[in-house]
């Protein structure tokens, strides 16, 4: 129960955050991690009862079954519509261990206009330029992914890539911490707001194929790991809260900024 709680509470700071950056139309959105230990799964909540994700607390989680069932939870809470998005890519990917799925408008404009993102940049995101070269697919329908059918056929286009658009809709991303997912929407959202912002000023010109390379190891080091860490939580502290962060991967911790320091 303990760890549970934890995955909620982070569950929780994670859409906060999303909800802080404006990544999503309220209230839609939702953020997932498989229970450790279960065939669970933990998922922002839809219904009466539910809030913002720039508002979120734990009480928003519900726990459903590997088909989506609810199992636990309030009683003015569901699963999403597309709880279909989640309960897919958990079924095909053993290795995820959470899912993202936002609404970042930025993004949505370059998959109405089917305008693709440009490498514009290396030193400046690293990790970002990484995240576009593994490849970024788009799933081609603009509707409500609401049945086991369209579950299937999403995750066959987004495939084992950690992000996919979603033409007219969002974005869906992923990975093996909820950290991990939610830095990965974060990242991409910016590579569609640098590209955004190039195409006002006039024609965008890509990176040099010599210099992408230079960025795109085939495996992240230690040094990209603690990276991450560092921006996880500054985004925390975007929140006035205190951090909360992973003692390991599929577990959770509060930890106070001072003790961190």
């Amino acid at each position: 129960m303990a760890e549970l709680n934890q995955l909620r509470d982070l569950s929780a700071c994670a859409c906060r955050i999303l909800g802080k950056l404006n990544m999503t139309k309220e209230p839609s959105g939702h953020v997932s991690a498989r229970v450790q230990g279960s065939d669970a799964i933990l998922i922002k909540a839809r219904g009466p009862g539910e809030s913002g994700l720039r508002f979120v607390t734990a009480r928003d989680f519900i726990v459903v079954d590997p088909q989506g069932k609810k199992v636990d939870g309030p009683q003015d809470l569901d699963p999403p519509h597309e709880i279909f998005i989640h309960t897919w890519i958990y079924r095909t990917r053993p290795e995820v261990r959470s899912v993202v799925h936002v609404h970042p408008a930025t993004v949505v404009l370059f998959t109405i206009c089917d305008l693709p993102l440009l490498p514009l940049f290396g030193a400046y995101d690293p990790s970002a330029l990484r995240l576009l070269m593994e490849g970024v697919p788009t799933y081609p329908r603009s509707v409500i992914v609401s049945n086991d059918m369209l579950g299937r056929e999403f995750t066959e286009v987004m495939g084992k890539q950690r992000a996919c658009l979603m033409r007219g809709h969002g974005i869906t991303t992923v990975g093996q911490t909820i950290q991990e997912a939610t830095l990965t929407a974060i990242k991409l959202n910016e590579l569609a707001e640098i590209n955004y912002r190039a195409r006002l000023l006039g024609n965008p010109r890509p990176i040099a194929k010599e210099e992408i390379e230079t960025f795109t190891p085939q495996h992240e080091s230690q040094k990209s790991s603690a990276h991450s860490e560092s921006v996880w939580r500054y985004y925390c502290n975007l929140l006035d809260e205190p951090i909360i962060s992973p003692v390991a991967k599929g577990a959770a911790t509060d930890r106070d900024d001072k003790a961190r320091s």
